[in-house]
């Protein structure tokens, strides 16, 4: 027998619940546990409705806000591949498109569509709303990572270079905003010494 409509969508409400045990490699402010994926996408949606003044363009703040829920999802199945992961970056694309065409597949058809455009719209990151999503999946990090003192930067030992070479897409979203987590979180963590030179 066919699912229905209802069905087709709470089986993926179901199956994205599993986006709450995915792992990232981001400390939580208090720095005692590090935060999961569906915590990061709730975080940047909250940011994008407050700092979406500041994007070099007018963007759809609902569209934009959509795509970051979603953009993750695929790590269900794909795991996270840590920001820094140079070898994990190799398979990111093939394993995360196996994963979308799985996870978005679960939902009727018009649904489906929609948002395995929206999860490829930020991949391709040439829209004003995927710069846009992209400065907030790359601030976000970056604002927790200052406040846990470096925490996460020096388990890594992560150098200035990595940051600034991961970081070349987020002035594309906002240049304001990528001048003051510059100023503000990256160039302190420097002078103290958490992120290399």
């Amino acid at each position: 027998m066919e699912k229905s409509r209802l069905d087709q969508q709470f089986d993926f409400f179901r199956e994205i619940d599993k986006e709450k045990f995915i792992g990232r490699q981001t400390y939580l402010s208090d720095a005692k546990r590090k935060e999961n994926d569906a915590e990061h996408a709730w975080h940047m949606a909250i940011m994008t409705i407050l700092l979406s003044e500041y994007a070099n363009e007018n963007i759809d703040v609902l569209k934009t806000v959509t795509m970051l829920l979603i953009h993750d999802i695929v790590e269900i199945d794909a795991g996270d591949t840590y920001a820094y992961d140079e070898e994990g970056k190799k398979t990111q694309h093939q394993r995360e498109t196996l994963a979308a065409d799985r996870i978005f597949g679960m939902l009727p058809d018009d649904q489906a569509k929609k948002m395995r455009a929206l999860w490829e719209e930020f991949e391709a990151n040439e829209t004003a709303e995927a710069h846009f999503a992209h400065a907030m999946d790359n601030i976000q990090p970056i604002m927790l990572n200052a406040a846990t003192d470096g925490k996460a930067w020096e388990e890594h030992s992560v150098h200035l270079q990595q940051i600034l070479k991961r970081n070349q897409i987020t002035p594309l979203g906002s240049e304001e905003l990528w001048s003051y987590s510059f100023e503000h979180f990256i160039r302190p963590n420097v002078e103290n010494g958490k992120i290399e030179q």
